[in-house]
């Protein structure tokens, strides 16, 4: 009989399980390569852009006005955000502002959208770690947000609320007291949320010191929107680069960003559950405050030469549209840089050290959108190879393109 001594110890192997790009767990095609030891994740690879649309080459055929619409389609969940943030890029390039009580609806329609894509967010975590009562409740509950953006604007999710220098519909003294009606009852439900949030132990056993990405590596990494105020990093554009009627939120002094130190998922969720009864309270003061006057400043179709960025907190981060004009009625140049875009850097440090049980909500956690992603695919057409190239070459090879075609 062999001895212990003797016996050779068996190391199993190391195991890829591929998550992707279809996939039942999956909304939108992306790919996620899980590398195991036993059930511990020891390294991930995380590839996107299965989903290129086109649409920033698109732009360039399209009116302003057209963009509006098309910008909105990016994404389904804050198709506002786009759509507002396109609108705020030309009127900078024009060098013309919309009257301040468009600014205060465009703000509104925003803030809105935030609570909707929250709730929609909170709903799918508690449906990825098994709570599908709770599940059940915020999807409820986000039908408040909807109905709102509804009586506001006509539609539920493809808002296109935003015109170039203002908005396209007004708020009557009727539907501002139903707006403010249904805050509060939204406002109400809320508590029970973050209670949940913060207390549930067996709910915080899913997500507490799980998928932390500590301080410093979510500057490093470049980190936006809730994925990092909820590593403690001060980056929120309403308040650092404030634009429509967030100046005059910010004046009040009633509000400041919001920010957890627990560097794990449970701190982005109390982060994006805090943010919801902060929309909500920004919406009823904007509602309140309404200022008087016209929605619509009357603008050319033709925007003079000009180079720009557009600068807006989305939901899930900050969203930036560089727009370059040429006196014409349509761009020479769009580009999207989404928030998404920003936070999948840091998806593998987060995943690496816990079990592929917790993959799923550490994935979710940067509420991720693959279709506000999605934008561009290096290829040589000539032998069909795909080449990285950093982020430095890129800015070389666009600069040299432009200048050969302008």
């Amino acid at each position: 009989m062999t001895s212990n001594e003797e016996r050779e110890t068996f190391v199993p192997p190391r195991i890829t399980i591929p998550i992707g790009p279809q996939h039942p767990a999956l909304k939108e095609p992306g790919m996620f390569k899980l590398i195991l030891d036993g059930e511990q994740i020891v390294d991930a690879e995380v590839n996107i852009s299965y989903n290129h649309r086109g649409i920033e080459k698109a732009t360039e055929g399209n009116l302003h006005t057209q963009n509006l619409y098309l910008l909105a389609r990016i994404c389904g969940i804050c198709s506002a955000t786009h759509n507002g943030n396109y609108a705020q890029a030309v009127e900078f390039a024009a060098e013309k502002e919309p009257p301040e009580r468009a600014k205060f609806i465009r703000t509104l329609t925003w803030e809105l959208d935030r609570v909707h894509s929250h709730m929609l967010w909170f709903g799918v975590a508690a449906h990825e770690i098994g709570f599908e009562t709770l599940f059940m409740y915020a999807w409820r509950d986000r039908e408040l947000s909807l109905d709102m953006l509804e009586d506001l604007s006509g539609a539920r999710i493809h808002h296109d609320m935003n015109s170039i220098g203002g908005v396209r519909r007004d708020i009557s003294d009727e539907l501002a007291h139903s707006l403010l009606k249904r805050l509060d009852k939204l406002e109400e439900q809320m508590d029970y949320y973050l209670n949940t949030a913060i207390k549930e132990r067996s709910l915080l056993n899913r997500v507490e010191d799980v998928g932390v990405l500590e301080t410093s590596m979510a500057k490093s990494h470049g980190a936006v929107g809730p994925t990092a105020r909820g590593s403690n990093v001060p980056v929120d554009v309403r308040f650092t680069d404030p634009t429509q009627a967030y100046p005059h939120l910010i004046d009040t002094g009633n509000w400041d960003m919001i920010l957890s130190d627990r560097c794990d998922v449970a701190g982005r969720t109390i982060v994006r559950l805090k943010e919801i009864v902060q929309a909500i309270e920004m919406s009823r003061w904007l509602i309140e405050n309404l200022p008087d006057g016209d929605i619509q400043t009357r603008m050319s179709p033709r925007v003079d030469p000009n180079e720009v960025v557009a600068r807006h907190e989305a939901p899930r981060g900050e969203l930036v549209h560089y727009l370059v004009t040429n006196g014409t009625s349509k761009p020479e140049r769009v580009k999207i840089r989404a928030p998404t875009h920003a936070n999948w850097c840091s998806m593998e440090h987060t995943l690496r050290g816990y079990q592929i049980a917790d993959a799923p909500i550490i994935l979710a956690a940067i509420d991720p959108c693959y279709s506000c992603t999605d934008r561009i695919a290096l290829v040589d057409a000539e032998d069909d190879s795909i080449e990285i190239v950093s982020k430095e070459q890129l800015r070389v090879r666009a600069n040299k393109a432009y200048e050969e075609n302008k």
